[in-house]
């Protein structure tokens, strides 16, 4: 092995990791456009379909996003009602983010997105399961490193 070898684009896992990402997000686009959501303003739906109330930091933390970036993304669904933002009573340091009836009502919407993506991504359930095992195992060891 040469020198050098390290630093060829065939050489990186991050490289077909980002592409990926960047390729998902852009076929998600059409879908998503159909209801008014970005891919991230979709994510944070998502989240709060299923929990409806949380801190923006756990919000942030499940979703990999620092506050810097949800703040927008928040702001912009809070003025579309699909979120309502307010401080928690117990402690005002802490923005809860809640979903409204509108958020849930947005849900019947997006329900067909994932089987829609699904067409787009040619990989078959065990295939499908494995990669996001493996995403995962590598999320959490960014988690788990000491940088």
């Amino acid at each position: 092995m040469e020198k050098y070898d390290c630093l060829k684009l065939d050489n990186q896992i991050c490289f077909p990791l980002y592409a990926c990402a960047k390729e998902i997000v852009r076929r998600y686009k059409p879908f998503l456009d159909e209801i008014n959501l970005t891919y991230t303003q979709y994510i944070v739906m998502m989240v709060l379909w299923e929990r409806e109330s949380m801190n923006v930091k756990e919000l942030g933390d499940t979703l990999y996003l620092d506050s810097g970036t949800l703040t927008p993304v928040l702001k912009k669904l809070e003025s579309k009602h699909y979120i309502k933002r307010e401080r928690a009573k117990s402690d005002e340091r802490n923005l809860l983010i809640t979903v409204t009836e509108e958020g849930m009502a947005l849900r019947d919407k997006a329900v067909n997105v994932p089987a829609q993506m699904g067409h787009c991504v040619k990989l078959d359930a065990n295939e499908a399961g494995t990669l996001y095992k493996l995403l995962y195992k590598v999320l959490d060891g960014f988690e788990n490193s000491l940088m």
